[in-house]
């Protein structure tokens, strides 16, 4: 197995990954209250598939014994910008959603 933390580059740290994050304490309505898993959003290797990422989450984060239940990836393409007059491109990235077991929490900062 190689490295757990160069398959997982780093946490995605955005509006929608906050929403997915926050959907297991939400109460407003019958459809939210169901989501029982927690849900959280890595960057991962281009190369990487399902089974790496859900085996280097649980070896990175094995002091809160985490378990995953599901992994869903998404490779997000580059998009073409002008900075100054030229053209360029952002780089392509994977990211991976993690499902994780009910209860299971990953601490996070901030």
């Amino acid at each position: 197995m190689k490295n757990p933390y160069e398959i997982i580059k780093n946490r995605r740290v955005t509006e929608k990954g906050r929403v997915l994050e926050n959907l297991v304490n939400a109460k407003s309505n019958k459809s939210l209250s169901r989501c029982q898993s927690p849900k959280m959003v890595f960057d991962v290797d281009m190369k990487a598939n399902k089974t790496q990422i859900a085996d280097a989450i649980e070896e990175i984060y094995k002091d809160n014994k985490v378990k995953v239940v599901k992994v869903n990836t998404v490779i997000v393409g580059s998009k073409q910008r002008r900075v100054k007059g030229f053209l360029g491109e952002t780089a392509a990235y994977k990211k991976a959603v993690v499902t994780l077991r009910p209860g299971d929490t990953i601490e996070t900062q901030g």
